[in-house]
């Protein structure tokens, strides 16, 4: 028994139990709940629990914030559940047909994107640091470090369309 299984537990039984799941993710901060009924959810039981942050309802999700402990809660939940990631606990067309046009867009959008998005960050950090550094003549624009960094700034978008292509072969399920 985890640290987490408890609140994995109630997390569950509060979102309507595992017949009301569809599918489960997580990103950085949330589970990311597919439900058949978001009706059926507590909202108020949720928000005062102790590890969750708030309840959110976008892009046809319902979102458990949880924090940076998420990756331990999101492996007691699939326990609590018995499945896997990448398992749905059903067919996954259900959950299209309830989303709409744009919510399937955004949701295409956000799952391409949010795999490589802390690393296009880092990189338009290093560029800017990079700028910041030669507009306060801590180095040139034809030193050996302004180089170096705009090259590791540049690599990331020099390789988008690959990681890009990577990201969406594994959203449509390609390979």
């Amino acid at each position: 028994m985890g640290k987490y299984t408890n609140l994995a537990k109630d997390i569950v039984t509060n979102v309507g139990g595992k017949e009301n799941i569809i599918s489960l993710k997580h990103c950085i901060t949330r589970l990311r709940f597919k439900l058949k009924d978001e009706s059926i959810a507590n909202d108020d039981i949720l928000n005062n629990m102790d590890c969750v942050v708030t309840v959110m309802k976008a892009g046809g999700q319902y979102q458990v914030v949880i924090g940076n402990h998420i990756t331990q809660v999101f492996d007691e939940v699939n326990q609590v559940l018995g499945i896997t990631e990448t398992t749905d606990s059903n067919s996954s067309e259900e959950a299209e047909e309830k989303q709409g046009v744009f919510n399937a867009f955004i949701d295409v959008i956000s799952g391409i994107f949010q795999p490589i998005l802390v690393a296009l960050s880092a990189a338009g950090v290093i560029k800017g640091f990079n700028i910041l550094f030669v507009s306060v003549h801590w180095y040139s624009q034809t030193s050996g470090t302004y180089n170096v960094l705009n090259a590791i700034g540049d690599s990331m978008f020099t390789f988008l369309p690959i990681l890009l292509g990577l990201t969406a072969a594994k959203k449509f399920n390609l390979n």
